[in-house]
């Protein structure tokens, strides 16, 4: 994962995100109407590497899904995609436990022109440079850390290097060759294993985008106390590859593998085995599928191949005499 290849903001993954934002919102009008959408100045506005963060749209105009803006970053300003607007944004930051007027939020200075596109590719352009002279810097201070990614800002005023390490790293002097290299401010920021990878937006083992990289909002320290508990998740194939995902951890879609599992104990105390013959009023009938979600059993009769699908609850008040 030394490589990032992210296409945030500018690539096909964010084109397909923001195809799914739109029919969000579509479907938001259809039931609330255009109402809805301006109740809200706020903007949830998407940066590079799939961080999102919440803007105030002092302009007056319509904020769009899709359209660029310029937005206030630290003393400076940035480049960014509008995600989700109005009423769908406000809702965003409740669930974030955010407050409109509690937490200070970030201005939308204009929006984005052609100009500001064409500055933002020769930015992009730099970016590798930057990072070929932040590991030649890193070798010629010796230290031990490993270089993720680099991000210059909009305003070429600002470079954030991110980096992993075992622990704790003393790179003063690294910043100050940084910052005479590049006349800019250097901040260094240390991510976990699941950062980097998201920051990779690269495949997984499933041959889909990794899903910390294109749906999940917020990464979780680590969802399993223990990898002996994951492994328990895998249906019991201990393979590392099923397990273990491209950060090196326990992979994020394991924690939904955990309500599979409990759906299967659960069928196997309450509900009877799969293609087991049942005697019923109507006639012998064979359990030919079960739903635990839904708790219900679907029965196919052997006769004449009618089939009669059953709540749980009527299944077991049922006189039943298994054969």
């Amino acid at each position: 994962m030394s490589n990032v290849i992210c296409s945030c903001t500018l690539g096909e993954y964010a084109r397909v995100r923001l195809e799914l934002s739109r029919k969000l919102h579509r479907e938001s009008e259809q039931i609330y109407g255009d109402a809805g959408e301006q109740d809200s100045n706020i903007c949830e506005v998407e940066l590079k590497c799939c961080r999102r963060e919440f803007y105030v749209n002092p302009t007056g105009e319509r904020s769009e899904i899709g359209r660029a803006v310029i937005v206030e970053a630290d003393g400076g300003y940035d480049y960014g995609i509008v995600y989700s607007a109005g009423a769908i944004a406000a809702k965003k930051m409740k669930l974030k436990d955010l407050d409109e007027k509690g937490d200070s939020l970030g201005t939308i200075v204009r929006f984005a022109e052609e100009s500001d596109a064409e500055q933002l590719r020769t930015v992009r352009k730099r970016e590798p440079e930057i990072r070929d002279v932040c590991l030649s810097k890193i070798r010629a201070h010796g230290l031990d850390m490993k270089l993720v990614d680099v991000e210059l800002r909009l305003d070429q005023q600002k470079v954030t290097v991110f980096y992993t390490a075992t622990h704790r790293v003393d790179f003063r002097a690294l910043v100050r060759d940084l910052a005479s290299e590049f006349r800019a401010r250097i901040q260094m920021v240390q991510i976990t294993t699941r950062e980097e990878a998201r920051r990779a937006n690269t495949f997984g083992a499933c041959g889909c985008v990794l899903c910390c990289s294109s749906w999940i909002q917020k990464i979780h320290a680590n969802p399993f106390a223990e990898k002996q508990q994951a492994s328990e998740f895998s249906h019991g194939d201990n393979h590392a590859y099923n397990v273990i995902g491209q950060c090196n951890r326990p992979k994020c879609c394991l924690g939904y593998s955990k309500y599979e599992k409990c759906s299967r104990n659960f069928c196997a105390e309450q509900y009877p085995p799969l293609g087991s013959r049942v005697t019923t009023p109507e006639g012998t009938a064979i359990v030919e599928n079960i739903d635990p979600v839904k708790k219900e059993i679907n029965l196919r009769y052997s006769g004449d191949g009618k089939e009669m699908l059953i709540s749980l609850q009527d299944f077991t008040s049922m006189f039943v005499k298994k054969k």
